[in-house]
């Protein structure tokens, strides 16, 4: 994993301060970390106990923190869901002051928010270092088989006209390529690119969740989608041969907040990665993106069918 966050350990010491304005909304145009009640305890409540259920500002994010909730409401956890918080600077430090109890994360991306120099890559590694590097406050549960991994991808029609296929062979025409990703990506990866592949943009852009969309319609040549995004295929993508293992593992993981998680909680998101796998998670982000179905509709489908719900 060779995810650089520079700014993680300066960014712990003002999470509180940055999460009181977020960064994304609700849906409801209010702020998502907004509570009307104290902190959620572990405590026995209704046989469950209590759970603030967070998520990050896209839509994988916002499924799997459903798929959570209902799983828990479906063993007598009173849950509150609070969807589309922003980003990892934000997130993160939520779930250590207790204002979040859970939020789906990734295995790699965490750990390279907490140690922006390991160089861990398979599951295994990633999660040995991942639980070294976790604050008191913080606990991981299971990781899920399901992956949603990084890359830098172009279209079929670039591939062949320029033959790439790797980032090494990217570092070779880079200079001449617009590059674009979330908000954060240039801060994230920049200095990454460069040192291990040599790669520098001729400009970045904030793209967002219009990134694989951008990538087609050529107002960027090159972008950051995931492996498990359906317009990889739609809009006709490949992903470039990450061949020196710039983007590590990025298992489905439950992030905790160790104090407020009981035993209920614990045992019910690992049956849920237990049973969570890349394809069943293609397929639900595949209604979500094309069929354009609720995420929480796609979340109980999925739980009925796996036992779960």
């Amino acid at each position: 994993m060779r995810r650089k966050y520079g700014i993680a350990g300066v960014l712990f010491s003002a999470m509180l301060a940055l999460a009181a304005c977020g960064s994304g909304g609700s849906g409801t145009g209010g702020n998502p970390l907004e509570t009307t009640g104290a902190a959620p305890s572990g405590s026995a409540s209704g046989g469950g106990g209590k759970a603030v259920v967070g998520s990050f500002d896209f839509d994988e994010s916002v499924l799997l923190g459903s798929i959570y909730a209902q799983a828990l409401e479906a063993k007598g956890v009173q849950v509150e869901e609070k969807p589309r918080i922003g980003s990892r600077e934000v997130v993160v430090g939520q779930v250590k002051s207790g204002g979040l109890t859970i939020v789906p994360e990734y295995n790699g991306n965490l750990l390279a928010f907490l140690d922006q120099s390991n160089k861990a890559a398979t599951t295994e590694e990633v999660n040995t270092a991942l639980k070294e590097k976790l604050p008191p406050e913080l606990e991981v549960l299971d990781s899920s088989p399901a992956e949603d991994k990084d890359t830098l991808s172009i279209t079929k029609d670039t591939q062949t006209k320029q033959s790439l296929n790797s980032m090494e062979d990217l570092a070779k025409v880079s200079k001449t390529f617009v590059v674009g990703g979330p908000p954060e990506f240039k801060k994230r990866w920049e200095a990454s690119f460069k040192e291990v592949y040599g790669i520098e943009f001729k400009e970045w852009k904030p793209t967002g969740p219009t990134t694989a969309d951008a990538i087609k319609d050529g107002t960027i040549q090159t972008g950051n989608v995931f492996t498990t995004d359906p317009k990889m295929a739609a809009n006709n993508l490949v992903p470039l041969q990450d061949t020196k293992n710039i983007f590590p593992a990025q298992n489905v993981t439950p992030l905790l907040n160790k104090a407020a998680a009981n035993d209920t909680i614990k045992t019910t998101l690992n049956g849920i990665s237990a049973k969570l796998t890349t394809e069943s998670l293609l397929e639900m982000m595949q209604k979500i993106s094309v069929n354009k179905d609720e995420p929480a509709t796609v979340a109980k489908e999925w739980l009925t069918s796996n036992g779960l719900g």
